[in-house]
């Protein structure tokens, strides 16, 4: 592989709802199941299960970079209520990375929303501003963090709306 430029980023991305399998609290979801012959994600690849595995492919074919998303639906199933559980799970991925040697590059979101917000309007909906902003602020309390000493958060946060 010929030598990239001191800080060129070489990587792969995926989208939470796409690549993680059982997203049951997002909008998707909930649209996969009610429309005819539209493709339902199931268990899709179950990256989130195997994304060490994912990430170490990454690693090995020389890739410096990986763009993977937070998917608010797991984060806040329900209004107001955030997951401990899912916060602690994508910030192990974030150290997973950084120990293979890969920058993280986080999405906030990708088109997916979860199934409360949809139903309150998504974007058009009253709350809909305050409502992301709580998941913002909730979420960057993992990313701001080091993993460990002299280790860096991750250097870029993107969001996909449709």
């Amino acid at each position: 592989m010929p030598q990239l430029l001191p800080g060129f980023l070489w990587g792969a991305a995926t989208a939470p709802h796409q690549v993680e399998g059982n997203n049951v609290n997002s909008d998707w979801w909930a649209l996969e199941q009610q429309m005819p012959g539209m493709q339902r994600s199931g268990d899709a690849i179950d990256s989130y299960h195997r994304y060490a595995e994912d990430m170490r492919l990454l690693a090995e074919a020389g890739l410096n970079t990986y763009r993977f998303g937070i998917e608010w639906a797991r984060v806040e199933p329900s209004p107001g209520h955030f997951s401990l559980a899912e916060l602690a799970h994508y910030r192990r991925m974030i150290d997973t990375a950084l120990e293979l040697g890969l920058t993280p590059v986080i999405t906030l979101h990708h088109f997916t929303h979860p199934r409360w917000f949809a139903e309150a309007g998504g974007w058009m909906g009253d709350q809909a501003v305050e409502r992301f902003r709580a998941y913002v602020r909730k979420v960057t309390g993992i990313l701001t963090r080091p993993a460990s000493p002299g280790r860096s958060p991750p250097t870029a946060i993107t969001g996909n709306c449709a």
